[in-house]
């Protein structure tokens, strides 16, 4: 459905929904309330509704839906259309100590967008559009609850120019999404992550204040505030609108595929491309495990290869893959083209997520980065570590970003409970993420690469940046949010209403 959210997964209907946790809730009282509506914004207290936006696509939650489960649940929607709405609305919030979850597309995958103590869901959809264009400069300025499709398709059809920002969920995420949780798409060797697309945008702090950050191709002006925001996950502000840098569309594409004898090996061939200084668009790595489930080619690792952009450059691009892949030293095969058009065709599908958590299997993506110089024992030994836990039936992974320091490996793995019961299948879920975590992490890893940290990573944010650098983000977020209402619960961030309901009990 174009412009609208899309739900992960049916609840089962027997019963009203009811959260899964039981953190405190805060309540939205008719003062409150009253104050909301004479915002302008649209305020709703359906039970339904409010089940509807107080989820995303965490596929733990997804568990949860055929018990008509939520993880938890807002008191109110509020919903509005313009900046100064939302500035209102977190003004009211601030003074009342309200906790407010910004969301939109609701697409992320870490329970980012869960109102973990009740309070207000702030609904960021009818803040859409295109605001201007510059074409010269090749700057557009649009609005954070815009959708990921519509935006191209317009970006496009009427300006002749695209961001190049594709990630798997652009028709289900918002621009505003892509910020918050520091996004990439899949062709961002070519067009750059969305932390690299960004040039300035508009944000609203905790009390109702507005600010612009940025705003420049380059400056000297102080700390990039810019980079502040972008993902911060709505714990510091919350952003209603962007500038961004554009291309020109594509004049040209390219695609190959070749098949190498080991993992590692392709690995080598991607960095040797990568450090030559012209990438093309996407290098997408799948060790034979993944391969052979995709595309049924056997014991081997297949590279996939697709690049876009002036034909110039992308000729360039293809030659420095030729010879590092057709003349390297990796025992690397062409192999049909037709594969990239494969992965084309099902790169943006996700329905297979929903089939198999409806079945009872447990099933989630890791996705980290690591340099070069420790990625290929950090792919075997987290593939192992998650492989281990018992009821694992895969672990797989691929690369899935190329950089001239390192990579992001993307690690899947699914799995079933021996006993079919909710505990079991919690605990299955927790053990496979504290044992790849903790095994990235030793390896030199990130916690994460694109999908963000939410509540789902939140209990590693201390080993991940250490304990200096969490108290500083702990000290910016009490500076700029002094009531803790933004987005409670998430990033790790302490705050007043209460601990994030993490680990989850075993006898829930």
């Amino acid at each position: 459905m174009p412009a609208e959210p899309t739900p992960p997964i049916a609840f089962a209907g027997a019963a009203a929904i009811s959260a899964r946790f039981d953190s405190p809730v805060v309540g939205v009282d008719d003062a409150a309330l009253d104050l909301l509506r004479s915002t302008g914004a649209a305020v709703t207290l359906d039970h339904d509704a409010i089940a509807g936006v107080s989820r995303d696509w965490w596929p733990l939650a997804m568990t949860w839906a055929g018990a008509d489960q939520v993880a938890a649940l807002a008191a109110a929607i509020v919903a509005p259309t313009t900046p100064e709405q939302v500035a209102d609305v977190l003004r009211i919030c601030h003074e009342r100590a309200i906790p407010v979850t910004p969301a939109a597309g609701r697409s992320g995958v870490v329970g980012g967008s869960v109102p973990l103590f009740g309070g207000v869901l702030l609904d960021l959809c009818g803040l859409r559009g295109i605001r201007s264009v510059d074409p010269g400069s090749m700057i557009v300025d649009v609005l954070a609850g815009t959708f990921g499709d519509v935006f191209e398709e317009q970006l496009q059809a009427e300006h002749g120019l695209t961001v190049g920002h594709w990630p798997q969920s652009v028709a289900l995420s918002t621009v505003g999404g892509w910020l918050a949780c520091r996004g990439a798409g899949q062709l961002s060797n070519r067009y750059g992550k969305i932390e690299d697309i960004v040039v300035g945008l508009d944000v609203v702090l905790a009390d109702g204040t507005t600010l612009t950050t940025g705003g420049h191709a380059r400056q000297s002006a102080g700390p990039d505030l810019n980079q502040l925001f972008i993902g911060s996950e709505g714990t510091l502000g919350v952003i209603t609108g962007a500038r961004l840098r554009a291309h020109r569309i594509a004049t040209a594409t390219q695609r190959s595929a070749w098949s190498f004898p080991t993992f590692e090996a392709g690995a080598d061939a991607c960095r040797r491309i990568t450090q030559r200084g012209l990438a093309p668009a996407a290098l997408r790595l799948y060790d034979a495990a993944e391969a052979d489930r995709s595309y049924s080619t056997g014991d081997v690792a297949v590279l996939l290869v697709f690049d876009e952009g002036d034909e110039e450059i992308v000729r360039a691009a293809t030659a420095i893959t030729d010879q590092e892949c057709a003349g390297g030293t990796a025992g690397a095969s062409p192999l049909d083209a037709s594969l990239v058009e494969k992965w084309l065709g099902h790169r943006n599908d996700v329905s297979s997520l929903e089939a198999l958590i409806s079945r009872g299997y447990v099933v989630d993506t890791m996705e980290l980065t690591v340099a070069w110089a420790q990625l290929d024992a950090l792919y075997v030994t987290v593939r192992d570590a998650i492989a281990a836990v018992p009821g694992v039936m895969a672990a797989s992974a691929h690369l899935s970003h190329s950089y001239t320091d390192g990579a992001c490996l993307y690690f899947t793995f699914a799995g079933k409970p021996v006993e079919p019961t909710r505990a079991a299948t919690e605990a299955l879920y927790m053990a496979c993420w504290n044992e790849g975590t903790s095994a990235a992490l030793r390896m030199g890893g990130s916690l994460s690469h694109h999908h963000g940290v939410g509540l789902n990573r939140a209990r590693f944010m201390v080993d991940a940046l250490g304990a200096g650098a969490m108290h500083t983000l702990t000290s910016i977020k009490r500076a700029l949010d002094p009531h803790g209402i933004l987005n409670p619960g998430k990033l790790g961030l302490p705050g007043p209403f209460g601990e994030a309901p993490f680990p989850i009990e075993e006898d829930a």
